[in-house]
């Protein structure tokens, strides 16, 4: 298989991602969910990424397509990389197992669908906060906890961020 191959044999549908989960499950996997727009791809969320990646046996990034990018009103202009690039970049991540896209307003239907061990969000976001209409509140959380699994946050890398990439790009 060649490279390019490669990177997209790990960019698979929600139902092929269920499968996948199964199966490493069956071998006591412990499998690491998160998600985001990951639109221009920086220091802060490779930091981040490969940190959850070390929470478990495989990660999986849920990733939002270009529409649900558009609807959490970032900024007129975002994303600035279409689904499919941002789908590219990711996978050819080695330590990213799996990407599926979503394109719903939340990744509560597909964390439902697999079923991961652990769910991540950034720091931003509190593993504690039950209150789903809370801005910390991390989608899913309920669910995991439900079926066993637990909900970590990451801290983030200081000064990364697309929006700050956008701002120094436009001076």
């Amino acid at each position: 298989m060649s490279r390019i191959d490669y990177i997209h044999s790990k960019i698979v549908s929600a139902e092929d991602a269920a499968r996948l989960v199964c199966s490493w499950k069956l071998k006591n996997n412990e499998i690491v969910f998160t998600n985001g727009c990951f639109d221009i791809l920086h220091k802060g969320h490779v930091t981040y990424l490969a940190k959850a990646a070390d929470l478990g046996d495989k990660l999986i990034v849920a990733l939002n397509t270009d529409a649900s990018v558009r609807a959490q009103n970032k900024s007129p202009e975002r994303p600035i990389n279409d689904q499919f690039a941002r789908l590219q970049v990711l996978a050819s991540l080695g330590f990213v197992d799996l990407v599926v896209l979503f394109g719903e307003k939340t990744p509560e239907k597909l964390i439902k669908k697999i079923k991961p061990t652990i769910l991540v969000k950034g720091a931003d976001y509190d593993e504690n906060e039950t209150d789903p209409s809370n801005k910390k509140y991390i989608v899913g959380s309920d669910f995991v906890k439900s079926i066993g699994g637990t909900v970590k946050t990451i801290d983030l890398e200081a000064g990364y961020s697309t929006t700050n990439i956008i701002s120094k790009i436009k001076v």
